[in-house]
């Protein structure tokens, strides 16, 4: 397995190496041992899989709050999606950045996504399935997002979004009105 950082701390790419033959192909896509040695480390609590019909599905961007912050390990297994990873830990250099990968599932492209980030993906291609492994369980009291088209960020999201949660579209902007303004002229 390849270990690849990103701009963001702590959020790492995986690429798993597989071996081809005639039977088709094999990969490793989790080792406790190779993850522990690139300083990924945690215990996973839950799996959850999301499916979604229809190119163009958006889910997210979404986080648990202290103290029930999660490390995600995100795989697509089906289709491929646009997975973006959005930094709001203030005390971090990449405060407020955020990082895509294109997840497929015939490359196993695995994301390791670090607490303190907002996390979201946009479907590619019709029936995509989404995997990922979290660090806690699911606290609805601590569950919170942002706005995937929140200005304060402006990810370029490959194609429009056309299917969409009402709940994920009215996720609060990260900065208020007067403080966008002031940022503006700032």
């Amino acid at each position: 397995m390849e270990f690849r950082a990103t701009p963001i701390p702590d959020l790492t790419v995986i690429q798993p190496s597989p071996i081809v033959d005639h039977r088709g192909h094999f990969a490793r896509v989790w080792c406790i041992e190779e993850f522990a040695q690139a300083g990924l480390d945690f215990e996973f609590v839950q799996a959850n899989v999301q499916f979604s019909p229809r190119a163009g599905t958006l889910r997210g961007m979404h986080f648990q709050r202290e103290p029930h912050q999660e490390v995600k390990l995100v795989r697509c297994t089906r289709g491929a999606a646009y997975d973006v990873v959005v930094d709001l830990r203030p005390d971090s250099p990449a405060y407020r950045s955020w990082h895509a990968e294109v997840l497929r599932a015939d490359e196993y492209t695995t994301l390791w996504v670090p607490e303190g980030c907002a996390h979201g993906y946009l479907t590619l291609e019709p029936d995509s399935e989404v995997l990922y492994h979290t660090s806690h369980a699911y606290a609805p009291d601590a569950a919170t997002g942002v706005r995937y088209d929140d200005p304060a960020f402006g990810i370029a999201w490959p194609r429009a979004v056309e299917v969409i949660s009402e709940r994920d579209a009215t996720w609060p902007l990260l900065l208020g009105d007067a403080e966008r303004e002031a940022s503006r002229q700032g």
